[in-house]
């Protein structure tokens, strides 16, 4: 399915594709490929720390009741956040040859790094080989959303940004599901070597990627030269500073409430892995429900209020989920989910439709970085505070508030409903 550019004006004699078309969907395989290798050491986490460490029934310590301490946890899971930051110069590089080419070596070399991650002798190896895989798994994601924006107009780009969410979500979904049912049989070794599964997928699927029009009109001109990494135009660097701060302030909340999630349930509030194989099951129609919500709200009543409104959403699940027993847990995860897919798709969205496609790429690199510092942020003050008080939910409070005070971030930036990425974000002179 495809339609062309306006006639005249922004968007003129471009191809463009439906939310659904072919090239999209292709997209959509990486992206939920990338989804699954990405939510393994997760999914995986308690298993992880069962295996490199040491439970004790009954224990009063998060050492003893997760197998490893929450600073040990902390930190390595902290540095795999870390290692994101290469993502940015990997992100760049779709910049300069292309997004095609881009997106399908990293998720392969990424996919590859976490299959041979299964092999790790040790707490630290698993963390080695994740750090490795990481940079590589984000800048497909980073590079598909932008892929999703450049392929659509106006009235299928915030559908066609969900669609990547979901396709991430899916992801994520099947390794947490499959871990359930095998009820532990599988182990974390298990589980990382089962990321063949998704390579096949995209290597099965490749020939439906395809470069977007908007960058292949770029390339064309003689006078485009791809933009040096280091270098972010004047006119670009304040919104560029705005978007990075709201960046690091949602990943603040969800890099630690997303990654100890399985590990606080297992092995804090002692639910089985089936439970929590369950609660990745009813997430599934319920981050579609975020999904739909926050398209409809993105078209209809703008990308920046939507997005406000969701990151003050997100952290106030946050809290909840940690707040003390199953009951809360269920809630406040399945409500993240909810508000954390309607949060996305408006915010992702909004990023791609402020900066050009000249440097929408490396932009969005930019932006990744800013999300891996807040992650590690959060991750570290997380894993210390749940060490110094024997609790999570303090922790967690100490991450969701000052991220709930940075929604009002969207006010600085213009609102870009409705326009083509040519009228939101023209080419510098």
């Amino acid at each position: 399915m495809t339609t062309t550019g306006r006639p005249d004006g922004p968007g003129a004699g471009l191809r463009l594709h439906r939310w659904l078309g072919r090239p999209v969907v292709g997209v959509a395989v990486a992206m939920a490929a990338a989804g699954f290798a990405q939510f393994s050491p997760a999914a995986a986490l308690a298993d992880v720390a069962e295996h490199f460490g040491q439970l004790r029934d009954g224990g009063d310590t998060v050492a003893e009741q997760a197998g490893l301490p929450g600073t040990v946890l902390g930190a390595g899971l902290a540095a795999i956040r870390l290692a994101a930051l290469a993502a940015l110069p990997l992100a760049a590089v779709a910049d300069r040859v292309g997004r095609r080419r881009a997106l399908l070596t990293w998720v392969t070399v990424g996919l590859l790094t976490v299959v041979a991650a299964a092999a790790s002798p040790g707490y630290w190896w698993f963390v080695a080989a994740f750090a490795l895989a990481r940079p590589l798994l984000t800048a497909t994601d980073t590079v598909g959303e932008v892929m999703a924006a450049e392929l659509t107009g106006a009235e299928d780009r915030a559908k066609a940004v969900a669609l990547m969410s979901a396709a991430y979500g899916v992801g994520a979904g099947v390794v947490a599901v499959v871990r359930g049912a095998a009820g532990g049989a599988l182990g974390f070794r298990g589980v990382f070597a089962l990321a063949l599964v998704p390579l096949a997928a995209v290597w099965a699927t490749r020939r439906l990627v395809v470069e977007p029009d908007r960058y292949q009109a770029l390339r064309a001109d003689g006078a485009h030269r791809p933009p040096a990494l280091r270098s972010v135009p004047p006119e670009l660097r304040g919104r560029l500073a705005v978007l990075a701060a709201v960046a690091f302030a949602s990943a603040l909340v969800t890099g630690p409430v997303n990654t100890f999630a399985f590990v606080y349930a297992e092995n804090v509030l002692d639910a089985g892995p089936a439970l929590t194989g369950a609660l990745v099951v009813a997430a599934g129609p319920v981050g579609l429900a975020g999904l739909v919500v926050g398209r409809v709200l993105a078209d209809r009543v703008g990308r920046r209020p939507t997005s406000a409104g969701g990151l003050v959403a997100l952290a106030a699940a946050g809290v909840l989920a940690y707040s003390g027993g199953l009951g809360a847990l269920v809630v406040g995860y399945l409500a993240g989910v909810l508000v954390g897919a309607a949060y996305a798709t408006p915010a992702i969205t909004l990023g791609a439709e402020l900066f050009p496609t000249s440097h929408r790429s490396s932009m969005a690199g930019w932006l990744v970085v800013a999300g891996v510092l807040g992650a590690t942020a959060g991750l570290l003050v997380v894993g210390a505070v749940a060490d110094a008080t024997g609790s999570f939910g303090p922790a967690t409070l100490a991450v969701c508030l000052p991220a709930a005070a940075a929604a009002a971030l969207f006010l600085l930036l213009p609102e870009t409903r409705g326009l083509e990425l040519e009228e939101s974000a023209p080419e510098p002179a």
